[in-house]
């Protein structure tokens, strides 16, 4: 009994050993994890100051190097071969002095960008080279702002930024704020949406659902094609009411117009019946969901066909609470872009 008493106990020690031992080791890696995160972030934060200030320098040297180049223009030799000439010659003698950076073509961008950015205080840190260079190609002031604002506040990198310009994102948004605090629904709504990443084949059918499940699946694309200040809330949210359950598609917050915005999905024409739908989907989630503070809801009708008769004469024509939008799931030529987004244009225009 007495050997076994002592076994027993040699157990336990061990045993309370070995835990005390694997909470240190516990607290040991916790402390190093703690360590690795906190140095970790110094490196960031350190080589993303490195990255601003780099990028400060390069806009002000190539805004300087324009500057040069455009008031060399400017002492009355006007003429475009000269232009040319001194730029082909220039290019030769910087790159044999300091190398890749130089060529014609980086040169003639430059001198866009001077001609384009003639404020060099104006200049926003927060974009880079590469976005200057697709901005300066851009034919109006209008234009460029716009662009420059919507980089900034969706975050959108130079890829990004270039498809935006290629899907001619300015002229979609139904109307041009004034201001950056003049902001409204009409100014974040485009017609028509483009969802050429979500890897639908146009032509083929597509459910509602699947389209859905694309959608949440390039979530990320699919705010930045959205418009700025949108957040995701919920698919297919449940809404219960005394007597019915309903399903709403899919739920953002906008917290720059800081309301809901949701969104039913119709793969089909657009008819009174999805429209009555969509209306009584906004009073119901301003009933249930919405809070004091926040703004009206807004609901939003992505439909793959839309009919300009049924828009007129409904509730969508007041362009107050309720929209709709066609969307393409593929990516039209420049063209046929542009003549979506006239007839488009020209129907709000009239309408309003």
């Amino acid at each position: 009994m007495l050997k076994d008493a002592k076994i027993i106990y040699l157990t336990v020690i061990i045993l309370v050993l070995f835990y005390t031992f694997k909470q240190i080791f516990c607290f040991m890696e916790l402390a190093e994890s703690v360590l690795f995160s906190a140095i970790k972030e110094i490196i960031i934060q350190s080589r993303l100051r490195v990255f601003r200030l780099a990028n400060s320098a390069l806009l002000e040297s190539y805004w300087h190097i324009g500057k040069l180049i455009i008031e060399d223009e400017q002492q009355g030799k006007h003429r475009a071969d000269y232009g040319k000439a001194t730029l082909k010659n220039l290019s030769k003698q910087l790159t044999l002095e300091f190398g890749k950076g130089f060529d014609y073509t980086n040169l003639t961008n430059i001198r866009k960008f001077y001609l384009s950015f003639p404020i060099l205080d104006a200049l926003r840190q927060e974009l880079s080279w590469t976005h200057y260079r697709l901005l300066s190609r851009l034919d109006s002031e209008v234009k460029r702002t716009f662009y420059i604002n919507e980089a900034i506040a969706s975050n959108w990198n130079s890829r990004e930024l270039q498809r935006q310009i290629n899907t001619l994102s300015f002229e979609r948004t139904l109307t041009q704020p004034k201001s950056t605090a003049q902001q409204s629904i009409q100014h974040l709504i485009k017609d028509p949406y483009i969802f050429e990443f979500l890897g639908l084949k146009p032509e083929t059918s597509t459910t509602e659902r699947n389209l859905e499940t694309a959608i949440i699946d390039h979530l990320q694309k699919f705010l930045l094609e959205f418009g700025k200040g949108f957040a995701f809330v919920a698919r297919q949210q449940h809404i219960v009411t005394d007597t019915s359950d309903f399903f709403i598609d899919l739920v953002f917050y906008n917290y720059i117009l800081k309301c809901f915005v949701i969104i039913d999905l119709k793969t089909g024409s657009l008819n009174h019946q999805d429209i009555g739908q969509i209306d009584m989907y906004v009073r119901m989630y301003d009933d249930l969901k919405r809070s004091e503070g926040d703004n009206p809801t807004i609901g939003l009708l992505l439909c793959s066909e839309k009919d300009e008769t049924i828009v007129k004469y409904s509730v969508l024509n007041d362009k107050n609470k309720l929209f709709s939008s066609k969307y393409l799931l593929y990516l039209p030529k420049e063209e046929e872009l542009k003549n979506i987004i006239e007839q488009d244009r020209l129907k709000f225009e009239l309408d309003n």
